[in-house]
């Protein structure tokens, strides 16, 4: 599998070549047999879930946050302006990123090097949103994410878009959502493991203001498909939530 997935990867630097180049290419997206989407706001359990889930269910996992924290990241050691989308595609252009599974979490790779830990810190965060509100990157993106799911026989992607934008035809979508308090508290225990010191109300007032980034930005906002079963987490543990997302999977698919 991690052969596999890493073969991917090297399919998708030399896509994101080409097709930054602005020539021609066409391809031809042969959707797996079974995608389930997870979306919903920040610490709302999503990613966690979601790579379990695909382990249960021996399905590839696609964690789109990392994608976007990735070119984030490259764009702020290149020191361009983030503001400006086409600097922002030419950092897109000019880099190699490469996205693998590696012992059931996703490795991160920018021009070879191994940049997991960094593309979680909180700087990165911060400045995600402009490429996430960045509608060129967005579609370039999107389609990187589709392109993984290319030949699969199964997938579980998560992010913002994935059940509304990136795969409006999921066999199966969910989205998760949370209190804002205990979405503040799931962070700051994260947080905290690395070190951070960081207050329960800078963390809560940190997400409220990303939420409402992701909700109003006009690319690809942040709201669930008409279609998707909404989870409320807040009062669920891990095992909870995943025992339910399952149920809905083995009913459903």
């Amino acid at each position: 599998m991690q052969d596999k997935l890493m073969t991917q990867a090297l399919l998708l630097s030399r896509w994101i070549e080409l097709n930054s180049r602005n020539l021609e290419v066409r391809v031809v997206f042969e959707m797996a047999n079974l995608i389930v989407t997870i979306d919903g706001p920040a610490a709302s359990g999503k990613s966690t879930v979601a790579r379990l889930l695909a382990e249960r269910l021996g399905a590839s996992f696609l964690d789109t946050g990392a994608m976007y924290r990735a070119v984030t990241l490259a764009a702020m050691q290149a020191g361009v302006d983030m503001s400006d989308e086409e600097e922002l595609l030419g950092v897109l252009r000019d880099s190699e990123f490469g996205f693998a599974v590696k012992e059931g979490k996703l490795m991160v790779l920018i021009n070879g090097i191994d940049v997991t830990a960094q593309i979680r810190e909180s700087e990165v965060t911060a400045n995600a949103r402009y490429i996430a509100s960045a509608e060129k990157l967005r579609e370039r993106l999107v389609r990187m994410q589709r392109q993984f799911a290319a030949g699969e026989e199964k997938i579980v992607t998560e992010g913002r878009d994935q059940g509304t934008v990136a795969f409006p035809d999921a066999d199966i979508k969910f989205y998760l959502t949370a209190e804002a308090i205990e979405r503040a508290k799931r962070r700051q225990a994260e947080l905290r493991a690395k070190g951070s010191t960081e207050s329960l109300e800078q963390i809560q007032s940190g997400l409220q203001e990303r939420d409402k980034s992701d909700q109003t930005r006009a690319v690809g906002p942040l709201k669930p498909a008409d279609d998707a079963i909404v989870v409320d987490t807040t009062d669920l543990s891990i095992e909870q939530v995943l025992a339910k997302l399952l149920g809905y999977v083995k009913k459903n698919a």
